[in-house]
């Protein structure tokens, strides 16, 4: 076998050759081919002799062709692959990767097929030459190169559909992307600055991150509380993007040493969009985060933010209460504020006068008076307080309860016959009472006052075009606190991951809740000062069901998966 070359042999001789397979398989294989009249290396698979990784290693020693993983074929120029149609590519298992002046660079599962590579130099008038990959990453390929093809062209006809409001919407004057008049030099950052904005609309985005690096500038949209990248232009882009981003949102183009904080607003066909913007500086230069205010398109009700049967009975029995506090607490972009909108929504009528204290105002309401806070003149929460005290209010909103004085004012104001909705940041139910003790108010007060504490956090839900069974591993479980009894009786499922779910296998949140309802032995622990572990304990005996028990429940309703609740949740103690 000294003189085997590849170069003049058969595909089932080279993977005899290579110890792939055995002459026995061959026959078996070659058997096959009289009757079904397929390709010999696909029939190898399909009976499992051998892997796609086996196949191209063997057409690579026979056509002495390179190569390709899965990784480089999604770096094509998506201009070049534009070259062929979507559905010859995808009929002939077919990617064009890049050209040059004469030739044309494509992936290709099959290398003999000879016919294709024709049609290929008659569509496009150039040479082709041929890198080899495995069919199933061709398949996935075309699925996320075209389709990134696709949202290009759908990106370049919405640009007719949005305006921008520069900074304040009090003193901004509207831009119309498509009239606006830049400078040529501008015009590719003033382009690009648009395709990101556009992308993270349609995606249902809250926020867009433009992260300076060495070589490139990561463009990250966060989409189901995780960061999904979009993009990579050149780091020399970063200037333009930066100086394009501070026009829009009326900050000072010439400052780069320090950190800024504007605004702007997106308006389309649909909706307005409060824009958010953060700027600040790092070692290759300064980054940016915006964050879209009302770029969700869900409708505002208690029934769609994953409440079980029971638990919203209980939470609907405190909001409809005359007076007292209800507090959800949980960190930055668990969805307190979603679901504080959503419980005003459900109690809002003609009767009672509702108003609210933000910043910022993340939904506007018909029906309910809005105030937004603007710390640059002094409009801060306890200064909108004392005011709106005086406005014969029913129920209050309050955004965040943050200090001493906003505390105190809640309090009193819900001691005096009114329904007081606010937001904590806390880890949990019970270390929420500490929270707001720590804030200063008296426990007899605070005793009194609250009606209900609610934690809450979001979490992805499964892919329900996507799901298959899975099976969690025992260092999981033991996280989790489930026995192995208790798995055997339980169905576990993920997702498969495709171009649709962003590759997570993943679509949409649902939220999971701690609720505590403050009963007369809650209300005397408070008194007495007792510790939060007393009260959690407590507050267990009740029927409170901790945030991570909510997650199994939510798993074993296969709405979720374990990986998920072990990201989103902390263990009990």
């Amino acid at each position: 076998m000294s003189n085997f070359n590849p170069q003049f042999q058969r595909i089932g001789d080279i993977l005899v050759h290579n110890k792939a397979i055995s002459q026995e398989d061959l026959d078996k294989a070659l058997a096959e081919q009289k009757i079904s009249k397929e390709k010999l290396g696909h029939i190898l698979i399909k009976l499992g002799f051998i892997t796609e990784n086996d196949l191209i290693d063997a057409y690579s020693q026979q056509m002495g062709k390179k190569s390709i993983d899965f990784e480089d074929i999604l770096k094509a120029d998506l201009e070049v692959t534009a070259l062929l149609s979507e559905e010859f590519a995808k009929e002939k298992n077919i990617i064009a990767l890049n050209k040059s002046e004469n030739s044309i660079i494509v992936v290709m599962s099959d290398p003999e097929d000879l016919s294709t590579l024709d049609s290929v130099k008659k569509l496009t008038q150039l040479n082709p030459e041929i890198f080899i990959s495995g069919i199933t990453s061709i398949t996935k390929a075309l699925d996320i190169l075209y389709g990134k093809i696709k949202k290009s062209g759908e990106v370049e006809s919405a640009i007719s559909s949005i305006s921008i409001v520069r900074g304040d919407e009090e003193d901004g004057e509207e831009v119309n992307l498509e009239t606006e008049e830049v400078s040529a030099e501008d015009a590719p950052f003033v382009k690009l600055v648009n395709l990101i904005l556009l992308e993270a609309i349609k995606e249902g985005s809250t926020d867009i991150h433009i992260e300076p690096g060495r070589n490139e500038v990561n463009v990250r949209i966060r989409i189901d509380g995780v960061l999904v990248k979009i993009m990579s232009p050149p780091a020399n882009s970063l200037n333009g993007i930066v100086a394009r981003i501070k026009i829009l949102s009326k900050l000072n183009i010439a400052e780069h040493r320090l950190p800024q904080d504007g605004r702007m607003k997106l308006k389309t066909s649909e909706r307005e969009i409060d824009v958010r913007v953060s700027i600040l500086p790092t070692v290759h230069g300064e980054k940016i985060v915006l964050r879209l205010l009302g770029s969700g398109n869900k409708t505002l009700t208690l029934q769609n933010l994953g409440f079980p049967n029971n638990k919203l009975k209980v939470f609907r029995k405190w909001i409809n209460q005359p007076y007292g506090m209800v507090i959800i607490s949980g960190p930055t972009g668990s969805g307190k504020s979603t679901t504080l909108y959503a419980s005003l929504m459900e109690i809002m009528s003609e009767e009672i006068n509702i108003t609210t204290v933000e910043d910022p105002v993340e939904y506007q309401i018909p029906g309910i008076n809005q105030v937004q806070m603007h710390d640059a003149i002094g409009l801060n929460f306890s200064a909108s307080l004392r005011s709106i005290l005086r406005q014969d209010p029913d129920v209050l909103l309050i955004g965040e309860i943050r200090d001493a004085e906003t505390a105190d004012i809640a309090v009193k104001f819900s001691l005096t016959g009114h329904l007081v909705f606010s937001t904590v940041h806390a880890n949990d139910a019970p270390s929420t009472i500490t929270r707001l003790l720590d804030l200063g108010i008296a426990p007899f007060l605070l005793g009194s006052s609250l009606n209900l504490i609610m934690a809450q956090r979001l979490v992805r839900t499964i892919d329900p075009d996507e799901k298959e069974e899975d099976k969690p591993s025992k260092d999981q479980l033991d996280r989790l606190g489930i026995s192995e009894n208790t798995a055997n009786s339980m169905k576990f499922f993920k997702g498969n991951p495709n171009q649709q779910n962003h590759n997570t296998g993943y679509k949409g949140r649902t939220a999971i809740h701690e609720i505590l309802e403050i009963n007369s032995s809650i209300r005397e622990m408070i008194f007495e000062g007792k510790s939060e572990s007393e009260i959690r304990s407590q507050a267990t005996k009740n029927g409170m069901t901790p945030l991570r028990s909510a997650g199994i429940d939510k798993i074993n309703e296969g709405i979720t998966t374990v990986e998920e609740i072990l990201r989103a949740t902390v263990e009990e103690n």
